[in-house]
């Protein structure tokens, strides 16, 4: 976000490929995104368009087929795609913290809540009992009734809304500058999902840290974050303030993600509003726009040349010809 003199990170023309059997994937290409301290940034868009995969890579925890192929991560004015081994292992857990999608999957099955608190406490010189400790505070925080007695209960004896507060907990535990949330709301239902978001919002106030959250709802979007990035087959396409992209929205693809909102359904409907067309073949990527083939907007100059961006203000940017006013539309 132009305009933001303190930030935590700074991502700059990020490109990362996929290596597959019909050669290599493009899923990132040229991603700028930054991260104010003390601020949430949403990044939202639809499944496949990079959201997870850019959130991966700020700790370097992508699939072996992924390589990088340029671009900079930078965190706290040190470069993260520079680092050793070592110095990255020293910033995950620690600095950087990161909730997943399924806290099903993410927490240890075999291993009590209490073992996995405490383990996650291994840089801290305290004893095993304080550990212990730290870890009721930090469950209490979160909301979890009795967390004395329930440190040695099991992932499996706890509901979703529960291990989603649970993992909350365990990425907060380090009190980390950047908490990293990849779709923590995807598997609850609306209910739980409200109660996390709001859960997020004050944990942020309480602990002063950043948030990325990744998501592809609006609804949480809007109400949680400061700041917002529309992503779109590997492109940042428009990025600015919650206000710029949900009162001002410049972009097309950024326009038609707000009218599939359910939440904008004023009548009763079988049919839900969708975007037509697909997404591109990121191994084959068009010379032109990359929303050129699902665009009601399109014209001549879009199929033959990829738009640069476009600064609308000092926070808001987009990547359409359409905001060139010199342009020949």
């Amino acid at each position: 976000m132009k305009g933001m003199d303190d930030n935590l990170l700074e991502i700059r023309k990020l490109s990362i490929d996929f290596q597959t059997n019909r050669g290599p994937s493009h899923v990132l290409r040229d991603v700028s995104l930054s991260v104010p301290r003390g601020r949430i940034v949403g990044i939202v868009g639809e499944s496949g368009c990079g959201k997870s995969t850019l959130a991966f890579s700020i700790v370097n925890l992508l699939a072996n087929n992924a390589s990088i192929r340029g671009g900079v991560i930078e965190f706290d004015g040190n470069d993260i795609l520079k680092m050793s081994r070592s110095e990255l292992q020293a910033l995950r857990g620690d600095r950087i913290s990161i909730v997943f999608q399924d806290p099903m999957t993410s927490l240890n099955p075999v291993l009590s809540i209490g073992t996995q608190m405490a383990d996650i406490q291994y840089r801290h010189n305290i004893r095993n009992a304080e550990k212990q400790k730290v870890a009721v505070e930090m469950l209490n925080v979160v909301g979890i009734p009795d967390p004395e007695n329930r440190l040695s209960n099991y992932c499996h004896q706890f509901s979703g809304g529960m291990r989603q507060r649970i993992a909350v907990a365990m990425a907060l535990l380090v009190k980390p500058e950047l908490l990293i949330a990849d779709e923590p709301t995807t598997a609850l239902d609306a209910t739980l999902e409200a109660q996390i978001i709001l859960l997020l919002r004050e944990l942020q106030n309480k602990f002063q840290c950043s948030i990325l959250y990744v998501s592809h709802n609006l609804g949480v979007i809007a109400e949680l974050c400061d700041f917002v990035a529309v992503m779109y087959a590997g492109e940042v396409v428009e990025a600015g303030t919650v206000r710029d992209i949900f009162h001002h929205a410049s972009h097309p693809y950024t326009k038609a993600l707000v009218e599939c909102d359910p939440a904008r359904i004023k009548k009763r409907s079988r049919n839900l509003p969708t975007i037509p067309g697909e997404i591109p073949d990121l191994a084959n990527l068009p010379s032109g726009c990359i929303f050129e083939n699902r665009c009601s907007s399109a014209f001549k100059r879009c199929l033959i040349a990829a738009p640069p961006y476009y600064a609308l203000s000092d926070s808001h940017r987009s990547k359409c010809f359409l905001m060139d006013t010199g342009g020949d539309a």
